[in-house]
């Protein structure tokens, strides 16, 4: 199928926003990027836009409802995580089955007309933008974090040098049964010295 590869793209997505969550605590979910400036979303707040977001996005712009409320009863790190790989299940379910013309089909993103091949793409910018977002959040707390898209400094710092990716979890499945016992992720090797960075020589 010709838009395969977004299909395939929002698959690998959701379960990166899901890892990146599963990286923070619970007592991390108050906490903002500056405790006194309250225009940057907190981590629960940002959880909570995640959620909100791409089903107002899916139902509006894209033509998919779920048919469940984007926000869990409880609003704790596991259960966000649980209710959005539920729905984003669901979501992706629905694209399966989708032809290309439907991908080709014009929609309203916001005031412009816009293919659904053209917003899911923007969707997935979106999405990635604010799980940078967090992972530099996640950096400010002091905490590791596994991989999500190559090696990161918790794994062994730059792709050339030849360091490995690490993934917290093989899969989705293994990541919600691992969190819902407490946290079953992936050793990270010792942590290394100095900084990562392409720059050549000292940092």
């Amino acid at each position: 199928m010709l838009y395969e590869f977004l299909v395939e793209t929002y698959e690998t997505e959701r379960v990166k926003v899901v890892s990146v969550w599963s990286e923070f605590r619970d007592e991390d979910l108050p906490v903002r990027p500056r405790a006194d400036d309250r225009r940057g979303r907190s981590v629960r707040e940002q959880m909570v836009h995640q959620c909100v977001s791409e089903d107002l996005w899916f139902r509006t712009m894209i033509g998919i409802d779920v048919g469940a409320p984007p926000l869990p009863a409880q609003e704790t790190r596991l259960e966000f995580i649980n209710r959005y790989a539920e729905d984003s299940g669901k979501r992706l379910e629905a694209l399966r089955g989708k032809p290309a013309s439907w991908f080709e089909e014009e929609t309203k993103f916001f005031d412009v007309a816009r293919s659904r091949a053209w917003v899911l793409t923007r969707r997935l910018t979106h999405t990635s933008h604010h799980r940078g977002q967090q992972m530099a959040m996640l950096r400010m707390l002091g905490r590791d974090f596994h991989s999500n898209y190559g090696p990161t400094a918790d794994t062994g710092g730059l792709m050339q040098n030849h360091a490995p990716t690490i993934y917290a979890y093989n899969g989705l499945a293994a990541l919600l049964d691992g969190e819902a016992r407490g946290g079953k992720k992936t050793a990270l090797p010792p942590k290394a010295e100095g900084a990562v960075t392409e720059r050549p020589g000292p940092a």
